[in-house]
This record gives structure tokens, sequence and C-alpha cells, in this order.
């Protein structure tokens, strides 16, 4: 007896509907398997997902503090995305996000004596520009020699981590608090009152000035992919390097320009992690966060659409909140670590379903004939 073939076959053509109804139905799958998940671990389900359902988003402060964790994730996502539209792996953005605190601090402290206008928008643009100049390193290493840009950008980010504490802790550089404490206990310079960026509040919730730039930049990269010459040539390039040769496109210039944008949005993410939340040059606060590799999954998640990718962040900040409330002896912050990875691996196995259909045949029986010989 022949067994049935089963081959995965790329779809010629992606139906609408698959793109809403595939990444529900993930989430359906991996709430269930993260269900037996609790069921294993002595923990009711139901009761469990209102706990960190209220923890996340109902409770009083939920949401401002889902709002704080998700505001980096959004920076670090949409840099991922940007650059994974073009086929470019952009792994180095957690360095970038580095060099960008590195640089909106370094001109804060210059600038200690300007008005918050001012500081912020000055905040901004040195954590755009330090965070950009890191991206072209792997991007004209891509561009010119070839090297693959997934090793060279995620070396770098070790780079990076090793740069940031030089400048707090082995060095008397001008980002450390030279001050008889700061001497004793290596820390950063704090900033200015008037760096500290704005918060917006709506009824009792509380927006960081970081999230609504976010929310900006994610616009800012619709339009430059959706409805520019630089967008659809980057998006040429990505689908076929041939093709865009052939039209004349330049791709190495393109490469580089990506590069350069992916990592100055994530400088950005740096900068407001400067002026919203930490006020010092945190490095070992901004290693242990692992902003830039979450971000990858934020992307992921979002399908490396823009707006996508906001909603995902703060989907994502919600839930990490969430753990950090219910941490306790009996629901340890690794469980909530689980949970998200069953939510990203859902998400990309459905992710196959969009691009490739599975396809079962049975297989043809061939019957052999004899003919008798002409007499």
């Amino acid at each position: 007896m022949s067994l049935p073939q089963v081959r995965i076959e790329k779809r010629l053509k992606q139906r609408r509907w698959l793109m809403v109804a595939v990444p529900l139905g993930s989430l359906v799958v991996a709430h269930i398997a993260i269900a037996i998940l609790l069921v294993v671990t002595g923990h009711p389900p139901i009761a469990t997902f209102r706990r960190l359902f209220d923890a996340a988003y109902i409770a009083d402060g939920a949401l401002t503090n889902s709002l704080i964790a998700a505001t980096p994730l959004a920076f670090t996502g949409l840099a991922a995305a940007v650059a994974f539209r073009m086929k470019l792996f952009n792994i180095g953005a957690e360095g970038q996000l580095y060099f960008g605190a590195i640089g909106a601090s370094g001109i804060a402290i210059l600038l200690a004596g300007q008005s918050t206008p001012v500081l912020i928008v000055a905040m901004i643009v040195g954590g755009a520009v330090l965070g950009a100049a890191w991206g072209a390193i792997p991007g004209l290493l891509r561009a010119f020699l070839r090297t693959n840009e997934i090793i060279t950008s995620l070396m770098l980010n070790y780079v990076a981590a090793l740069a940031l504490n030089y400048l707090i802790f082995d060095s008397l550089s001008y980002w450390r608090d030279t001050s008889a404490t700061g001497l004793v206990f290596p820390q950063g310079k704090a900033l200015a009152d008037a760096a500290t960026w704005p918060v917006t509040t709506i009824g009792s919730v509380a927006i960081p000035f970081g999230f609504l730039v976010a929310a900006a930049v994610a616009f800012v990269v619709w339009v430059l992919y959706t409805r520019t010459r630089f967008g659809f040539e980057a998006q040429v390039i990505g689908d076929s390097p041939r093709a865009a040769r052939y039209a004349g496109m330049r791709t190495r210039r393109k490469i580089v320009a990506i590069m350069c944008l992916s990592g100055a949005i994530a400088g950005v993410g740096g900068a407001s992690q400067m002026g919203d939340f930490r006020h010092v040059l945190d490095a070992r606060g901004l290693q242990q966060a692992n902003y830039g590799y979450t971000g990858i999954v934020v992307a992921a998640l979002a399908r490396y659409n823009p707006f996508a990718v906001v909603f995902a962040a703060f989907l994502l900040g919600g839930l990490q909140n969430a753990g950090y409330t219910l941490q306790s002896a009996d629901f340890p912050s690794g469980l909530v670590g689980v949970m998200q990875g069953m939510i990203l691996f859902a998400m990309l196995g459905g992710e196959l379903l969009v691009q490739y259909r599975i396809s079962i045949s049975r297989p043809v029986r061939h019957t052999r004939t004899q003919t008798e010989p002409a007499s």
C-alpha cells in the first residue's frame, strides 16, 4: 500500500484573507499551547490569562507601564523592519541603540543650559547620527566587500557594549560622573532637568514622548516605502537584485542608506531612553534590557509593517509589564519568557502558511498490461 505524498509548495499568489486569518489562527494556537504549559506548571489557564491581561492593560497604571515597556521595542522593531523589507538582516539594533544613547546624553550634557525643545531636538539628532554611523559599518561592508551583514552587525553589538562600559567604568570620560561619589561608584553624569522629555496625559494614562516619536517614525517609514521612489527601489532591490542592477538602480548606495536609516531609528530609541526614562547613561541597565534583540521579535510578529510594529511592541510590552507585575515564587519571570517564545514560534510557523501551501497527493498506480503476440 503506497502512502500519500506531502509536499510544501510556494504559493504563486498570496490571498488577502490569509494575511489576517493566519496571524489570528497562530495566536489561537499559541494560546492553546500556553494553556497546556500553564496546566503542566500548576497554573489555572483562564485565571492566569485574566491576571496577565489585567496587569498589562486594566489595573491602575498598567497602561502607562506597558507604554513605557513598549517604547524602546517600537524603535528597535522599526529599525529591524526597515532593513528586513529590503532583505537586509540588521541584527545590530542593540549596539546602534547604545550609540544613540551615547550621542543623546553627550549632546544633552554639552547643551545643559538650553531650553527643553532645543535639547529634545538636539538629543534626537545626536542619537540618530551616532546610530546611523554605527549602522553604516555593516552596510559598507555588505555593499563593497559582500560581507554578511548578519555576522558583522551582531559582532558590532559586543563592540558597542565594550565601548559603553569603557566610557562609564574604565575611564574618566566626558560621560562619567567625576564627583567623589562617581569616582567610587562609576556612573554617568545626570542630565539637566530641561533634558527630560515631556509626558502626555490622557485621563489616567501617561504616554511617553518617545512613544509618540516612534509612532511618527512609523508613519514616515510607511510613506517612504509606499509613496517614494526611494522605497520602491529598495523593495525592488530586495526582491530581485539582478533586475535592479539591470534597471540602473544603485544597489550599493541603497544598501548603505537603508542600514544608516535602520541605525538612525535605533539611535533615536537610545535618545528616548535618555530623555524619557533613565536621564543618565546607564551602561548596565541598557545591556540587561536586550531591547535590540527583542525588537527583532517585534518586527517578525508585525510582518515588517511599520504600523503593526508599534502595535506589536505595545502587546509585547504589555506582556513584559505583566510578567514583572506578577513575578513571584509561584509565577517566575522565566515563565513569561517561555510564553513570549511560544507566541513567536506560532507566528513564524503561521508565516510559512502565508508564503507556502501544503500539497497532499496520492501516487498514481501504474498497471502493467500484457499483449498477445500477433499470429
